[in-house]
Order: structure tokens, then sequence, then C-alpha cells
């Protein structure tokens, strides 16, 4: 069978996956198409679609004697940007993007270990991807170029990083957070401030202690609140979370998370949090992972999120970020083809408590996770639709809320060129 073929049954079957579940009157499902089609799309965190590894190489690689971490980077590389060296998997990458018909991805573009250079190999890459398929996917460099997109029937990614860039010479406050104006200038637009373990600023979901934002925190949200930095907490501990949303000036988000008053994991944000965080004037985008929603772990669990900070926090405050990845029909046979690889340890950030893993054997039924599929996007558009949301709630949920947050955290002040419109949508530049 052609790969092409491979493609478009995988993305058919996740479609009809999602829709078994749904189970959406016909004029639902076309009113939720519909809507999907014409209105500005945001995930707001996730991965561009992933290529496949390219087997021959890494263990050519290996032979000649690599180590862990230049196989680690190889294949991150490779799943990063082989939509440009091959043309199967350029088409598959493109084929993934229409199918979600999302308009803007906010895309980690960092490491969660925070060293600088780290940084910006994965800035690097995004970078080298929107460059060179320009004309199909761009950078957006301003919230303003995420609706041009849309009205020229590109795609965009809004990049991220997964931590602050701190160069850890611990000279002064200032010489610490220096980078930051720098990876803005790099096109960087939003940063978790911890990821599961406790760092400078403040406590990681996984650290029992919970011991909340550090003073050093405190001037690191100021300094990224004057950068145009957006203040995320999806992988920071409740307190941390709490009050980094009440010190942050701008609004300030947890990208990918749930909702723990219907699932406690450590993921998840408690009522106060996100009450804080729509004080704020941000949001909790509500992600596509099973055992972080709880309950069925499916596309209906998912609404179930959604549907439970609206009705607690207003529909300004609700978005949707995915977490999620398509991978490539190819990803698993190329990995079976790999040999003997360099052995790792447990990366240092990653700390999840015993039973708080994102994936496990019994989290893999496909009604859970290809429900949940990030080509199956327009679903959540139509899932909401059947659930009773007006057009307006729906618009805002699935991309305005993302651009209005967008928005409020870019630094126009610093650029008198760039005009702020009076109204919530994202300016046009």
């Amino acid at each position: 069978m052609k790969t092409t073929d491979q493609v478009r049954d995988y993305i058919r079957e996740s479609r009809e996956i999602g829709l078994g579940l749904l189970k959406p009157s016909a004029c639902d499902l076309e009113h939720g198409l519909e809507l999907h089609a014409e209105s500005v799309i945001c995930d707001a965190y996730g991965f561009s679609p992933r290529a496949a590894l390219d087997s021959e190489a890494l263990n050519a690689l290996v032979e000649a004697g690599a180590s862990a971490v230049e196989f680690r980077e190889a294949q991150e590389e490779m799943i990063m940007t082989r939509c440009l060296t091959d043309a199967g998997q350029r088409a598959e990458f493109q084929a993934a993007w229409e199918a979600a018909g999302v308009t803007c991805l906010f895309q980690n573009a960092g490491t969660e270990d925070r060293p600088p250079l780290a940084m910006l190999k994965r800035l690097a890459h995004y970078t080298l991807v929107t460059d060179l398929l320009d004309g199909f996917i761009e950078k957006a460099v301003t919230p303003g170029a995420i609706p041009a997109a849309k009205a020229a029937g590109r795609r965009c990614l809004y990049l991220t990083c997964n931590g602050l860039p701190l160069p850890g010479r611990l000279v002064s406050v200032a010489e610490e957070l220096s980078l930051l104006k720098i990876f803005f200038e790099l096109g960087c637009r939003m940063m978790h401030l911890t990821y599961n373990r406790r760092n400078l600023l403040g406590d990681g979901c996984g650290e029992s202690a919970d011991a909340g934002l550090s003073d050093f925190g405190r001037q690191a949200i100021a300094e990224m609140n004057r950068a145009g930095l957006i203040v995320d907490v999806a992988h920071s501990g409740q307190r941390t979370s709490l009050e980094a949303a009440r010190a942050s000036a701008r609004p300030a988000v947890a990208s990918h998370s749930v909702c723990a008053g219907l699932n406690d994991h450590i993921r998840g944000k408690g009522d106060d949090v996100v009450r804080a965080l729509a004080d704020s004037g941000g949001y909790i985008g509500i992600c596509g992972v099973p055992q972080f929603l709880g309950g069925r772990g499916d596309i209906t669990a998912f609404l179930d999120h959604i549907d439970y900070a609206v009705g607690r926090f207003g529909d300004d405050h609700v978005a949707i970020g995915t977490d999620r990845a398509y991978h490539s029909v190819l990803s698993q046979s190329e990995r079976a083809r790999l040999g003997p690889v360099p052995a790792g340890s447990n990366n240092w950030q990653s700390l999840w408590p015993a039973g708080s893993l994102p994936y496990r054997p019994d989290w893999q039924k496909p009604e859970q996770l290809r429900s949940l599929e990030w080509t199956n996007w327009p679903l959540f558009t139509v899932g909401l639709v059947q659930r009773g949301h007006s057009d307006e709630r729906i618009r805002k949920i699935i991309g305005l809320n993302v651009l209005r947050v967008a928005r409020a955290n870019f630094p126009y002040d610093r650029y008198p060129g760039l005009a702020v419109p009076e109204t919530g949508a994202a300016p046009a530049d």
C-alpha cells in the first residue's frame, strides 16, 4: 500500500473513531465542520506533525560511536525537519495540517532543562521549517499575523519555550534574565516557568513540597511582562501557578492542562488557580492527554473539562491546548528497524511521580488516543456545537481567546509603529 493511502486511511479511521463516540446529528456535524472551516483556530500548545525517523541514518550514527546525547538530538532534528528533506514526509506533514484545519499552533520550540544553547537548537529547527515551507506555513511574529495567515489560506507557528533561557552564572538578576528579550527577538512568545521539577523560579507540579514562587521567580515574571512573553504555568505546582497568575501584570495561562476539579492529576489546575488565571485575563487550555483527563480519557472527557471550565470561569478564559502531535504512519516501522541505541538515563526535568506518567499501556486504547488525534481538531468544534455552545462562545474557545491573550502580552508600547486595535481581535499589524 502506498504511504499516501496509509496516511489517508489513518486520518479517516481516527475521524470515524471520534464520530463514533460523539454521535452528532447530521445538522450538528455539518454546522460544526462549517464553523471550524471559517474560524481562526489556535492550538494554545502542541506540536507540528512529527516525521518518521530515518533508521538507516541513525544506525550509522550509532556505529560511528554517537553518544546518547548526540543520538537524542539527531532523533529530534529528524522528527522536526524531515518534512523538508523527504518528499513523502512533507506530503504527510501537509496532509495532517489540512485535516486538522488549525490556523496557528503554539509550538514548543525550547527544551525543558533551559540551557540557552539547547533551546536555540529547537528554535532553529522550527524557524528553518517555516522559512523553507513559506507559502504553506510561516512563523507568526505578531498576533496580527495569525488572522492574516487564515485569510491567505496559510498556517503558522507561534513559537514557545518549555522554560526560560537562564545562563546559570548567577552573577546578578539582570544578567540572569538578560536573554529573555533576545529570545523574544528570535521569535519566542511564551515560556513555561517550571517543568515538573523545582527550579530557581518555583516548584514544578511533580514536587510534593509545592513551595510556590521564589523571589527570583517574581522578578522573572516582571521581566517576561516587559519582554512580551506570555507566562505559562502548565507544568508548575499549584501554589507556584496561583502566585504566578497573581504576580503577572499581563494575562497568564496554563496552556495545556485540565481541571483538577474533574480529575485530580498533578498536571491539572485547581479552581483557585484557574480563577486567578482568569482574573489576570488569561485562560486554561484543555489538553488531550487521556490520563490527565481521567474518566474515559477520550474526546467526551475532553469536552467535559471544557464544559466544566466554561461553567465556572466563563467562556473568555477557556482554550484548547492539545499537547498532542500527529506522528507519521511510518514512525513505528522506522523505529522497529533501529539497532541497539546508546544507553541514557532519565532526564533531569521529567520527575513524574508514580502513577502520573502521561502514557501507560492501558491508556493506549483507540477510543482514547485516536479520538483525540490532532487531525481530529474539527471534531472538537463539532462536539462543542453538539453540547449547545453558541457560535460566539465556540469561536472564543477554539481561537479568539488565544489571540486576545497574545495581543495583550505583545509589547506594542515598545514598537509604536504597530497599532493596537480597540477590539478583542488580533491586530492587523
